[in-house]
C-alpha cells in the first residue's frame, strides 16, 4: 500500500493507543448527559479534552489522541453513531453495555468527527482518532437472544456497521485526522489456539474482519490508517482473561489489511518472538507496543529501549513508532491512576529520546 509520510519527523514517533483513564469529574459529566445544559456540559467536556491532551503533549507524545473522554464508552460509540441499540448497565461493575434489537438507522452522524474537528483546534502535534472494528462490535454487541429479531446472525450485524463506520470515517478525514486507527483485538484472538479451536473455520473468520476492516477503510486517501491487534491488554485492570500465541498464526490476514501501519502489543510475555515482525509486508510501518498498561506496573526507561532494540534486529528503525500495548482505560468505569499513566508516557518518550540519540536518528 502506498505509505502516506509527514516531512521533518523524528524516528521514534510516540504515541498512546487511544483512551487515557477518564477521572471522577469526566466519568460523572458522562452520566450527566442530559441533566445539564447541553452548551454547559460541552464546555465541561471541552475542558477535560484540554488537559487530556495537555498531558500528553506535556509527557512530549508526537501523536495525541483525546483520550476517548466523550465517549460513555468505547464499543457504545456507535450507539452515539446510530438508532437500534439497548443500553445498560453490567451488574458486576456497572460499566455501559450496549446491546443491538433493532435495525440501524442514523442518529447522529459525525459524533467522532466532531471529537476530532475539536482536537485538531487546540492540539500542537498530530491528533489521531479510534473506532473498533465491525467484527468486534459483531462480538460484543450482537446478542443470540435479543438481536436475532434484527439480525438473524452476527455477521448481518457486522454488515450492516460496515456503511456507517466508512461514512463516519471519510467525516473524520475530513475533520483532520492525522491517523485513523481501527481497534480489532477479535482478529489478534486467533492468534490463540484455545479461541481457534471455538470456529468450526478459524480462517474463514479471521479473514471475514480482515475484509470488514479493508471495507471501512477504503476511498480514505489523506490519513495514515492503522490497525490495532491487542490482547485485549488493558482489560487486565479488570482481571480478564489473556491471550495467548504469536503473531505467526495470523501473519497473511495482517498482510491482507489495506492500511500503512499495524500496531503489536510485545511488552508482556506470551505474545511470541519478535522475529515475526520481519516477516510483516515490507511497505507496513510498526507501531511497537513497549510499554506495560497493567496498573502498578511502570517500565523504566531502559526496560522500554530494550524492547524496541530487540525489534530492530528484525525491522528498520524507519518504520518503528512507541506505543503502550493497549489503551489506558479498560473500560469506562475502571479506576486507573492518572499521574502514573503520565509516569509510563514520560518513561516512552525518554526512551524514544534516548534511541534516536543513540542510532543519530534526527531530533532527539
Amino acid at each position: 500500500m502506498e505509505r502516506r509520510t509527514l516531512n521533518n519527523l523524528p524516528l521514534f514517533l510516540t504515541s498512546t493507543v487511544g483512551s487515557l483513564p477518564r477521572p471522577a469529574t469526566v466519568r460523572d459529566l458522562l452520566k450527566q448527559t442530559h441533566h445539564t445544559s447541553t452548551t454547559r456540559h460541552e464546555q465541561f467536556l471541552d475542558a477535560a479534552v484540554g488537559f487530556a491532551v495537555s498531558l500528553q503533549e506535556q509527557a512530549g507524545l508526537d501523536i495525541v489522541t483525546d483520550g476517548e473522554w466523550r465517549r460513555k464508552s468505547y464499543l457504545g460509540v456507535i450507539a452515539d453513531l446510530c438508532n437500534g441499540f439497548e443500553l445498560t448497565s453490567h451488574p458486576h461493575d456497572g460499566r455501559p453495555l450496549t446491546t443491538v434489537v433493532s435495525r440501524l438507522s442514523p442518529r447522529n452522524p459525525g459524533f467522532v468527527a466532531k471529537e476530532v474537528e475539536f482536537l485538531r483546534s487546540i492540539a500542537s502535534k498530530q491528533v489521531k482518532s479510534t473506532l473498533p472494528s465491525p467484527t468486534l462490535l459483531g462480538e460484543r454487541l450482537w446478542d443470540p437472544v435479543h438481536s436475532v429479531t434484527a439480525y438473524p446472525t452476527r455477521q448481518d450485524f457486522v454488515r450492516d456497521c460496515v456503511p456507517v463506520l466508512q461514512q463516519e470515517l471519510r467525516r473524520v478525514e475530513d475533520a483532520g485526522a492525522d491517523i485513523i486507527q481501527i481497534d480489532d483485538p477479535h482478529l489478534c484472538l486467533f492468534v490463540d489456539p484455545k479461541v481457534r479451536s471455538r470456529y468450526s473455520d478459524p480462517q474463514n473468520a479471521a479473514t471475514f474482519a480482515v475484509e470488514m476492516n479493508n471495507a471501512i477503510l477504503d476511498g480514505l486517501r489523506n490519513a495514515k490508517l492503522s490497525v490495532h491487534l491487542c490482547r485485549r491488554a488493558g482489560a487486565r485492570a479488570r482481571g480478564e482473561m489473556a491471550f495467548e500465541g504469536g503473531y505467526s498464526v495470523i501473519l497473511d490476514h495482517i498482510n491482507a489489511l489495506n492500511v500503512h501501519q499495524i500496531t503489536l502489543e510485545y511488552s508482556r510475555p506470551g505474545s511470541g518472538q519478535m522475529e515475526v515482525l520481519g516477516n510483516l509486508r515490507p511497505d507496513l510501518e510498526i507501531g511497537l507496543g513497549c510499554v506495560d498498561v497493567t496498573p502498578g506496573q511502570i517500565d523504566s526507561v531502559s526496560q522500554i529501549m530494550a524492547r524496541v532494540q530487540e525489534a530492530l534486529k528484525f525491522v528498520d528503525a524507519s518504520r518503528l513508532s512507541l506505543n503502550p500495548d493497549c489503551g489506558f482505560a479498560p473500560g469506562s468505569a475502571a479506576i486507573v491512576d492518572l499521574d502514573e499513566v503520565y509516569s509510563k508516557l514520560c518513561n516512552q518518550v525518554e526512551a524514544a529520546r534516548m534511541l534516536r540519540v543513540e542510532l543519530g536518528g534526527g531530533n532527539p
